[in-house]
């Protein structure tokens, strides 16, 4: 096998490694913004639950202090 031939078979070798674990190190990245995503979603759901109550809650203050007005 001549010089130039092993030069260009190790090249070839090193590229394929290099994209092969390009490949993965980018699959992981993926996957674990889609489970922070997931995390983030769940969150702005609480976060939703939570303004719902606090709205309901202030709604039913509102409606305690008109029925105070409106008896003086």
């Amino acid at each position: 096998m001549s010089t130039a031939s092993r030069v260009v078979l190790g090249v070839s070798v090193v590229l394929t490694l290099s994209t092969v674990t390009a490949v993965h190190v980018k699959q992981a990245w993926d996957r674990e913004r889609l489970h922070e995503g997931v995390l983030r979603d769940l969150e702005r759901l609480q976060r939703r639950e939570e303004n719902l109550q606090r709205l309901k809650e202030q709604r039913e203050l509102t409606r305690v202090l008109q029925q105070d007005q409106d008896r003086d």
